[in-house]
């Protein structure tokens, strides 16, 4: 009985020897905070979070670029054409209303064409002596001459406005081609069609001129017709006959 208490106690000790140091040895744990826990699901939604914010900025950026884009084509679009026809399209038109201006004896007047006619185109006065028949052919010849002249003089401003006008139609076809924005485009076509409407201007100028120089001339055989039926008329008519006078040739010389 003696020897199995004394095992007993010397395994009872020596257990208790094997488990002091670890009793009596500190702790050593790590603080609750410091502990690193990763969760995949949550790294995997903070990753969707991150490219759907990089997307929203990527289409705003793009939203920013294509407004300033915008902004730029209706600068470009507002901007004024740095070049203007008007002017020289105007001294053309006003050197053409010069010409007919300065239409000789008949203007381009209702009422100064009606007095004309009235006065030397109508019909002969049965009274008029013949001077005065001669005088009457004679204004209307005048103005026959002189239209015919005005119309020659309208012709050669028309034609000494071709060759401005082909240098103005170059410049605003390359305007128009070389436009930056709409307005640019709009106004070169504008100034084009100014420039076609001189061009037709300058037709009618033409047209009325020669129409006039036609008018008088024809004008002219009329009267003429109706004159030489009152001179033949006159000559017809029974009258005094030939009354002989005394007529000296040669003057008497001492």
């Amino acid at each position: 009985m003696m020897i199995r208490h004394s095992r007993a106690r010397i395994v009872l000790m020596a257990a208790t020897m094997l488990a002091s140091p670890i009793a009596l040895s500190p702790v050593l744990t790590r603080p609750a905070h410091a502990i690193i826990v990763f969760d995949p699901s949550n790294h995997a939604q903070n990753m969707l979070t991150a490219a759907r914010s990089l997307e929203q900025i990527t289409h705003q950026i793009a939203s920013l670029q294509n407004e300033a884009q915008m902004l730029i084509n209706q600068a470009r679009n507002l901007a004024s054409l740095p070049y203007s026809a008007l002017q020289q399209i105007q001294q053309n038109v006003q050197r053409t209303q010069q010409l007919l201006n300065q239409a000789q004896n008949i203007a381009f007047n209702v009422q100064q064409i009606d007095q004309a006619f009235r006065d030397q185109y109508g019909s002969v006065s049965m009274s008029a002596t013949d001077q005065q028949l001669i005088t009457d052919a004679r204004s209307r010849w005048q103005n026959t001459v002189g239209g015919l002249q005005d119309a020659m003089r309208v012709q050669a401003g028309v034609v000494g406005n071709i060759d401005t006008n082909r240098t103005q139609m170059s410049t605003l076809l390359t305007q128009s081609q070389g436009a930056t924005g709409a307005l640019q485009a709009a106004q070169a076509g504008n100034q084009i069609l100014a420039l076609q409407s001189q061009q037709l201007s300058d037709l009618v100028a033409v047209i009325s001129a020669n129409g006039r120089a036609s008018a008088l001339t024809g004008a002219e055989r009329a009267a003429a017709a109706e004159q030489g039926r009152e001179q033949r008329r006159r000559f017809l008519t029974p009258g005094s006959g030939y009354t002989p006078g005394n007529a000296q040739m040669f003057s008497s010389g001492n």
